[in-house]
């Protein structure tokens, strides 16, 4: 019959037999890994247990290596006796160095060091063995410069994303706005899909001299911008295709030919207005073609029962992260657009016993109990400083890729396993709008009364009085 663990009392493998009995491989590595403070004094990895207390080495009678031959650090070994920051150190060095000179190049030491002193450094080991990974850290380490252009000029991929974040963060390359210039890479290739060369050169100046033009007046891109500008210009291209394969040119366009277009597809092609409205004032489209309006407020709300059940799972269950639970609180109750709050940084937090503070652009929100907890929590953990990706970062909420704030569309990921995160902003709306007026609801949340009184109409809240005393207000 086999023998049970002495511990756990389990019928696993014993890895070995000590003072206190068997011990299964389980227990044999959490207790390498058991860290803490020995009632004779110790400070360190406590392997032992003494009267149902862990112990160190020497109060239990344990022979067990724990002390790293590089550095003498009593920690669980990696491989070679070497600690797991020895082992990450050795790794570093390996790949960073020029077999060349035998050095690491200057541009890449603050990366090295700040890879060494990431406080898991297992991750970091689990990351640097990918082969990958392992390949463009050699390849860096040879290259004759680094710049943006020479880490352009690489087959795209997350490792070249990552370490170009890398870099910016710890000072090796300048900050520039990625995502602009992903829409710029989008829309070459884009560009390629477009059948006749004249109607190609009607969509790269309608990129060059509109959209994007509009796009470098904003400092920066958000992801919904991108995805919105992305959309905009795939409807142009396709309604041109179609132009083409019927023989047409914008010039010879009518609206007959517009609706048929328009009726034969989704409602997405009701996007084409933003193109032929360009084309239009080009003077290369007549005027009189106009594109049916996209009705507003066909979007799904959350009813009242659906926000009740999602705000208890945010606010009264653990289902969520303490990081999830902020943002859907700042959705549910405030109807907050996920594209601000993920852009908040602690300076926006004031945090005292009585209540949490919020400042969003120039709104001030304050968090009574209990929905202030998961803020509380947040500044104990924040999340990804366990790596070098975010060394002394400012964002309440950081994303994966070293130095930038958490993804947007990775946000309302997150969210949508327990509700939509645009859903949920609007019935948000739409209730408060038939508890308050639009007036008070529009500067209590930081939204225009216009918008507001958009969602009071939805629910059948008519504060059409309030806007026009506003109206009055400002035409005086």
């Amino acid at each position: 019959m086999p023998i049970p663990c002495t511990r756990c009392r389990g019928h696993y493998p014993i890895a070995a037999n000590w003072p206190d009995g068997p011990i299964c491989n389980y227990c044999y590595q959490q207790a390498k890994r058991t860290r803490g403070t020995c009632g004779c004094g110790h400070t360190g990895v406590l392997p032992g247990v003494l009267d149902g207390h862990p112990v160190c080495r020497r109060c239990s009678g344990i022979a067990l290596n724990l002390d790293c031959r590089v550095c003498g650090v009593e920690d669980e070994l990696y491989r070679g006796g070497r600690c797991q920051r020895c082992e990450l150190a050795s790794l570093v060095d390996d790949l960073l160095t020029d077999p060349q000179s035998g050095t690491i190049v200057a541009e890449l030491a603050p990366v090295a060091v700040a890879l060494k002193a990431m406080a898991r450094p297992n991750s970091g080991i689990t990351w640097i063995r990918q082969r990958h990974v392992t390949a463009f850290l050699e390849g860096l380490s040879t290259a004759p410069t680094i710049t943006h252009g020479s880490l352009d000029a690489l087959p795209a991929s997350r490792t070249r994303d990552y370490v170009r974040a890398l870099l910016v963060e710890y000072g090796v390359l300048p900050p520039r706005d990625e995502i602009r210039i992903r829409y710029r890479q989008w829309t070459t290739e884009a560009l390629n899909r477009v059948h006749q060369p004249a109607m190609r050169e009607i969509i790269d100046r309608y990129v060059r001299w509109h959209v994007l033009r509009r796009m470098n007046q904003s400092e920066t891109v958000s992801h919904g911008a991108f995805l919105r500008s992305k959309q905009t210009v795939t409807v142009a291209i396709d309604f041109v295709n179609w132009l083409s394969n019927e023989g047409l040119g914008l010039g010879d366009l009518r609206q007959g030919h517009l609706d048929h277009w328009i009726a034969t597809g989704s409602t997405t092609r009701l996007i084409v207005d933003r193109f032929l409205g360009w084309a239009i004032a080009s003077r290369l489209a007549t005027p009189e073609l106009t594109v049916p309006k996209h009705r507003r407020g066909t979007s799904r709300r959350l009813s009242a029962a659906e926000q009740d059940h999602a705000l208890q799972v945010a606010v009264h269950t653990d289902e969520l992260s303490s990081r999830d639970r902020a943002l859907a609180i700042l959705v549910l109750v405030f109807a907050q657009q996920i594209e601000n709050i993920v852009q908040l940084r602690w300076d926006d937090v004031t945090i005292t016993e009585e209540q949490v503070t919020i400042r969003l652009a120039d709104l001030e929100i304050a968090l009574p109990t209990p929905l202030d907890q998961p803020w509380r929590d947040l500044t104990v953990n924040p999340g990804h400083d366990q790596t070098a990706a975010h060394p002394h970062s400012n964002w309440v909420f950081r994303g994966y890729t070293p130095g930038r704030h958490l993804d947007s569309a990775t946000a309302r990921d997150r969210l949508r396993r327990t509700f939509s995160a645009r859903a949920a902003r609007l019935g948000t709306l739409e209730q408060l709008s038939r508890l308050a007026p639009v007036a008070i609801i529009a500067e209590t949340l930081g939204y225009h009364p216009a918008t507001i009184e958009r969602h009071a109409a939805a629910s059948s809240a008519g504060y059409a009085e309030y806007i026009a005393a506003i109206d009055d207000a400002q035409s005086t």
